[in-house]
């Protein structure tokens, strides 16, 4: 049971009669105490006329998945078997990130009827929003008492992450047709794979001549070539507790992702096989032998429960797991953080047992405010700042040259940079028959 704003005005009314009989306590308190009486037994009557919250049946239609950011209608149903109509208001009680906004609705709903509640929902945080519970206030006729009760009415919706970074995969599908060939201008690539035979024009590379070829068609000859497919990507997330820090107003694990959905899409494009894995002390997600729509589909879902872990990531681990998703030689890339040598040394450690059968690509977060604040010396605050952030610049070009030594490749960028130079990276490698 619950009073209401109008049974507290009411209550209030009494203290009409004290002001106005002040020089007669006894009266006054007499009369007090009848018009409590009188408004109690008001609100007893309101509370019985009242319809039982418990006598409505509810149901809820739910998308299964939305994009963060993007918005869903959840829609609720009451249906009032009860004897009476009911008159109240309906919490429904969404967690805070699904941003649910104003979750309190007003209804009024006959015996045997249904209402329909809709609420838009715009998530803000990646992962499972749930719901599992309604309260229902019954107000009475005159609105003094109501009787509340909570439901249970579950509901979840899956917050995959929006991958923003999709614009750039047009003009990267572009580029990629014109290593492999197939426009117009016939742009052919520098891989291993051949693709056919045709006459020499000024400008080719000698070393692509067919003298054979040449010899039987009595014209210069040269061999063209195509970027290699069906090669191996494996895509390996660091879900340690540097993926917790947030750059630029981003959580770095967001970013890596990001930077893998885009690299997944363009690769299973080319024809290479994709596999993902988040991995920091042990596999948080993995995807393995899809391809195509699915491949995206599976990552999504999967990147969107991974949240950072507060631990070390143990890169002792890295290689062994690779070797599970695959014995042949593949391109592997590392999604972590080289911020600063110390913190970077488990990774450095295990770099040469990966770049000694693989093609390793590291790529990082860089944090743009510390190129921005290198310039700002007004000040002695802005002196401090600017040369920690030279510090932190010159901590991520030694475990950069580090990683190079150790036959590794390094790209780095900001957080919205990072997946279009990683797929940039990635196509780099291709047209160099590297994969």
């Amino acid at each position: 049971m619950t009073v209401t704003g109008r049974f507290v005005l009411l209550v209030a009314l009494g203290a009409v009669p004290i002001v106005l009989l002040g020089n007669s306590v006894e009266a006054a308190a007499s009369v007090l105490g009848w018009w409590l009486l009188g408004v109690a037994l008001l609100g007893a009557v309101d509370l019985t006329l009242a319809a039982s919250p418990r006598q409505l049946t509810l149901r809820r239609i739910l998308p299964t998945r939305v994009r963060l950011g993007e918005s869903v209608n959840s829609e609720l149903y009451l249906t009032n078997t009860g004897k009476r109509r009911l008159h109240g208001v309906v919490r429904d009680a969404w967690q805070p990130s699904a941003g649910a906004g104003n979750n309190r609705s007003r209804v009024s709903i006959p015996v045997g009827e249904r209402r329909r509640i809709v609420i838009t929902l715009t998530p803000f945080r990646r992962g499972e929003r749930r719901v599992g519970e309604v309260t229902v206030r019954s107000v009475g006729p005159l609105g003094l008492w109501a009787r509340q009760a909570t439901l249970a009415a579950p509901g979840r919706i899956r917050v995959l992450p929006p991958f923003h970074s999709r614009k750039h995969l047009p003009s990267r599908l572009a580029r990629l047709k014109e290593l492999d060939g197939r426009t117009s201008v016939m742009v052919r690539g520098q891989g291993t794979e051949f693709d056919s035979l045709r006459e020499y024009v000024r400008g080719d590379d000698v070393r692509s001549i067919d003298w054979r070829a040449t010899a039987r068609r009595n014209d210069v000859m040269v061999r063209t070539w195509r970027p290699e497919r069906d090669r191996r990507v494996v895509i390996v997330v660091d879900t340690g507790r540097t993926a917790a820090a947030r750059v630029d107003d981003e959580p770095r694990l967001d970013s890596s992702f990001e930077a893998s959905l885009l690299l997944a899409a363009l690769a299973s494009r080319a024809g290479d096989r994709v596999d993902f894995l988040a991995y920091d002390r042990r596999s948080r997600g993995r995807v393995q032998g899809a391809q195509g729509a699915e491949l995206l589909s599976l990552m999504v879902d999967t990147m969107a429960v991974i949240e950072p872990e507060l631990i070390e990531m143990d890169w002792s681990s890295v290689p062994a797991q690779v070797r599970q998703i695959t014995s042949q030689r593949a391109l592997v890339i590392l999604l972590t953080s080289i911020d600063a040598a110390g913190s970077s040394s488990g990774l450095l450690s295990v770099l040469p047992q990966l770049t000694r059968r693989h093609t390793v690509v590291v790529a990082s977060v860089t944090d743009p405010g510390a190129a921005a604040a290198i310039g700002r010396r007004a000040h002695r605050d802005e002196v401090y700042t600017a040369a920690a952030a030279e510090r932190a610049l010159l901590d991520v070009a030694r475990v950069s040259a580090a990683i190079r030594q150790l036959g590794g490749e390094v790209v780095t960028a900001p957080p919205a940079d990072l997946p279009p130079a990683l797929s940039d990276r990635y196509l780099a490698l291709k047209a160099a028959g590297r994969l």
